[in-house]
C-alpha cells in the first residue's frame, strides 16, 4: 500500500513537471539567477578532523559505514550523518567539534542552524492552508497582505512566492564572504521585525515579469511566513510549534533568537578567503532570517519530519505532487526535484539545502526508496552538495562504490540564505 501511494505520488509529480516545462519551454534557457551568485563559498580545505566513533549496528551496511567515514575524513567534515530508509535507520554518525575553543564533540543529541530547510516547514504551513481551502495558490499576495506596498501586489501570486519566480527585488546583495567582512550584513546585523523586513528589503519595483524566471530570493519566503501569521492570526513560530513541531513530536527543533541560549546548539565556523582559516561566523540576528531560513534541528527531529511529509501526515498526496513537482530551475515549492539515475535505474530525488555562513545542511530524499539522507554541519569546509548526493548513491546502488555517482545539480543550489 505504501509502496503504491509513492508511485502514486511520483507519477503525479512528473505529470506537473511535463506541463510545467511546457509551459516555461520559452524560459528554460534563462540563467540560474541568484542560485549560484550568493556565496560565502570557502577556498580550500580544513586539515583533517577527529570524529567520534560509534560502533557500527547490524543494521549499517559496512560500506556505506567505510564510505561515509572515508569522505567525512578525507574531506574535513564537521557534523552529523542519517540515513533512514522507510523509517528505519541504517547509519548514525558523528564528525568533528561543536564548540573548538573547548574541544567540545557533535554527537546524537547536537543541534544545528538548519537555514534554508526552514523553507520546506513553511511551505508545508501554507499547503495546509491550501488544503483547508484557506488560501488559493493562484491569488496574488495582496489579498493576503492588503498593506504590502510594493509594485507587484497585484501582480506576484502566492504559488510564485513559493516557487521563487516572484521578481521581488532581490534581498541578498552581499554575495560572497569577503564583501560580508568589510561592509557587513545590513540586513541580518540589525534587528528587524519580519514586518520590517518586508518593507524595507521586499517593497520595491519587480525586477522581472512574475512567473518568467527562477530568481532565488529570501524575501518570497519572509512574504509567505507574513501570509501565515494574517491568516492564522499568530505569529509564525506559534503557528510552526502547533501545525508541525507539536503534532510530531519534534522536540529538537526550533526557531533561533539572538537572546536565546539554545542547549546543545553547535557553533559555526566559516573560511576567510584571506587567512584560510576557520573563523567564527560574523555576528547576526537569525531571526532576520524568519521563515526562510531561521530554524534549528538534530539529524533526528529532520528524518522524522522528512517520513511524515512524505507520508501523508502533514499534507495529502495532491499537495505533495504540487510540492515536489519541479518547474523552472528545477525547483517546485522550497525543495529542487530531478531525475537522478543510479544502476540503471531512474529516480525521482528531492533536494533541500540551506547555507548561512559556516552553517550547512542538507535533506535528501529518494522518493521511491523512501530514502532520506540528513547532513548538517557547523564549518563550510566540506562540498555537502556531493557528500549526500553520493551518501545516496551508496545507499542504493553498486555503481556509486565504484566512483561513479554524481548528482547533476551538485553545483547549482544555493550557498548561502
Amino acid at each position: 500500500m505504501r509502496y503504491s501511494r509513492i508511485k502514486t505520488i511520483t507519477a503525479v509529480a512528473l505529470t506537473a513537471m511535463l506541463a510545467a516545462n511546457a509551459a516555461l519551454a520559452q524560459a528554460a534557457d534563462e540563467p540560474r539567477g541568484r542560485a549560484q551568485a550568493a556565496s560565502m563559498h570557502a577556498a580550500s580545505k580544513q586539515t583533517a578532523s577527529k570524529q567520534r566513533v560509534s560502533k557500527p549496528t547490524s543494521s549499517n551496511p559496512a560500506q556505506l559505514l567505510a564510505f561515509v567515514d572515508d569522505y567525512a575524513r578525507h574531506h574535513d567534515f564537521s557534523g552529523s550523518v542519517l540515513i533512514v530508509e522507510r523509517g528505519k535507520p541504517l547509519l548514525a554518525r558523528q564528525y568533528g567539534l561543536a564548540n573548538r575553543a573547548f574541544a567540545i564533540r557533535n554527537d546524537a543529541s547536537t543541534k544545528y542552524k538548519i537555514a534554508s530547510i526552514t523553507k520546506v516547514f513553511t511551505a508545508v504551513l501554507i499547503l495546509q492552508l491550501h488544503e483547508q481551502g484557506r488560501l488559493e495558490l493562484d491569488a496574488p499576495m495582496r489579498r493576503y497582505l492588503p498593506d504590502y506596498r510594493g509594485s507587484g501586489g497585484d501582480r506576484v501570486s502566492v504559488r510564485q512566492l513559493l516557487n521563487h519566480t516572484s521578481g521581488l527585488v532581490n534581498f541578498d546583495q552581499v554575495t560572497d564572504a569577503a564583501q560580508a567582512i568589510r561592509g557587513g550584513l545590513p540586513n541580518y546585523q540589525l534587528p528587524h521585525t519580519a514586518r520590517e523586513l518586508l518593507d524595507d528589503y521586499c517593497s520595491g519595483d519587480l525586477v522581472h515579469e512574475p512567473g518568467t524566471k527562477f530568481d532565488y530570493n529570501n524575501c518570497d519566503y519572509i512574504a509567505l511566513g507574513l501570509i501565515v501569521e494574517r491568516i492564522h492570526g499568530q505569529s509564525y513560530e506559534q503557528v510552526l510549534q502547533q501545525r508541525i513541531l507539536d503534532p510530531l513530536g519534534l522536540k529538537d527543533t526550533g526557531m533561533l533568537h539572538q537572546r536565546d541560549i539554545v542547549a546543545g546548539l553547535a557553533d559555526t565556523y566559516f573560511r576567510r578567503d584571506d587567512s584560510k582559516a576557520l573563523t567564527p561566523d560574523l555576528p547576526a540576528y537569525p531571526e532576520n532570517w524568519y521563515a526562510a531560513g531561521a530554524m534549528y534541528s538534530t539529524a533526528a527531529d529532520l528524518a522524522r519530519f522528512a517520513d511524515a511529509w512524505f507520508g501523508g501526515r502533514l499534507i495529502g498526496d495532491k499537495a505533495l505532487a504540487a510540492m515536489i513537482a519541479p518547474g523552472l530551475d528545477d525547483y517546485g515549492f522550497g525543495v529542487w526535484s530531478y531525475p537522478v539515475r543510479i544502476d540503471g535505474r531512474r529516480y525521482h530525488a528531492v533536494k533541500r539545502p540551506g547555507r548561512i555562513m559556516g552553517a550547512q545542511a542538507q535533506l535528501y530524499r529518494i522518493v521511491e526508496a523512501g530514502l532520506t539522507v540528513v547532513v548538517l554541519a557547523n564549518t563550510d569546509a566540506t562540498d555537502l552538495d556531493e557528500f549526500v548526493a553520493r551518501i545516496g548513491k551508496h545507499a542504493i546502488g553498486k555503481q556509486a562504490a565504484e566512483g561513479q555517482a554524481s548528482d547533476k545539480h551538485a553545483d547549482d543550489k544555493p550557498t548561502i540564505d
